[in-house]
């Protein structure tokens, strides 16, 4: 079940609250979410359950990462709306300050009808290795600049620097630009996934509001992110720099950040009993959890598995996601 689905911060799920957010931004419009097909379903009865306006859905046979799929939402647009700005937004981010995630929507979107594809870059609060960062340039506006160069994630002695220049950002992967100049961007750098894109676009079948892209076509496209993909290597990229109390979720160390915690800094879910415990995240299910003398710990107990680990190792869970693939095991299902 994608993180996207789940309700982990508040009573919504993370896609319904990023719905949520741009019916803020820009009230009625109607969102189109590129998803996978085998998720199709469950999004649908997510808006439904959220009493949102029911969204267009374009449906992917396989993943192929961000750069194709921005692509195919930037035809659907041109094709039924004409060529306008579109903001291009992960669903399973938390933004705690939606007033200040609106004003810098605002601010991208008048540089963004300049021809610049601009992206959003966080504040950073601390020296995080898990992100990628971006170095300002100069300015182009009283709240935009240009994109100096994208980092990869550092390891904590570069993040260290990074923040302590004042010159970076964290990289939110959230975008605004014309769907008509991310598409000609797309064509100049990567000719392959842009050609891709638009057969399987073009050779899509349509079920009320669901798009299913051609399968066929979609496969045989190259899988790329936008970042590598057009944001790297175009002249035209910006960035507007914010502070909305961003966070991407990437792990239950993180969830933890941004989760209302009790007098000792822990956070807790379900039937659970503590006992000399601090700074923890601690998510139960049917039955009682109980913890006694550990700090900044996560435990997670769902009905067929249970993780224990630290909040700083908290990321390598995925380690062992990767040795459960390599065996085949039914817990993945």
């Amino acid at each position: 079940m994608p993180k996207q689905l789940l309700t982990l911060v508040g009573d919504r799920s993370l896609i319904t609250a990023t719905v949520e957010r741009i019916d803020a931004v820009s009230p009625g419009v109607i969102p189109i979410i590129v998803t996978n097909t085998d998720h199709a379903s469950a999004i649908e009865r997510d808006m439904h359950v959220s009493d949102r306006n029911d969204p267009v859905l374009i449906l992917e046979p396989v993943g192929r990462n961000t750069a194709p799929a921005v692509a195919v939402a930037a035809l659907e647009i041109i094709a039924t709306r004409g060529d306008r700005l579109m903001i291009v937004l992960p669903s399973d981010h938390t933004i705690a300050d939606e007033e200040a995630f609106s004003a810098a929507v605002e601010h991208a979107s008048l540089v963004a009808h300049d021809g610049f594809l601009v992206t959003f870059g966080i504040t950073p609060s601390h020296a995080e290795t898990g992100y990628g960062y971006i170095k300002v340039g100069e300015a182009v506006s009283d709240t935009a600049f240009l994109v100096s160069e994208f980092r990869e994630k550092p390891d904590e002695s570069t993040a260290m620097t990074y923040v302590a220049s004042g010159d970076y950002l964290w990289n939110s992967g959230m975008y605004v630009f014309l769907a008509s100049r991310y598409l000609e961007e797309l064509r100049l750098h990567a000719p392959d996934i842009a050609a891709s894109a638009q057969q399987a676009y073009q050779r899509s079948t349509r079920s009320g509001m669901r798009i299913d892209l051609d399968s066929e076509a979609f496969s045989a496209c190259r899988s790329d992110s936008i970042d590598y993909a057009v944001m790297e290597p175009t002249t035209s990229a910006a960035v507007v720099p914010t502070d909305p109390g961003w966070d991407d979720v990437g792990s239950w160390a993180s969830l933890w950040s941004i989760s209302r915690k009790d007098k000792d800094g822990n956070v807790t879910l379900g039937d659970v009993e503590l006992e000399d415990v601090a700074d923890s995240y601690i998510r139960g299910g049917d039955r009682l959890i109980a913890v006694v003398g550990l700090d900044d710990v996560v435990i997670i107990d769902t009905p067929d598995a249970l993780l224990v680990t630290t909040r700083e190792r908290a990321q390598e869970v995925k380690v062992i996601v990767d040795r459960l693939q390599e065996g085949d095991r039914p817990e993945l299902d």
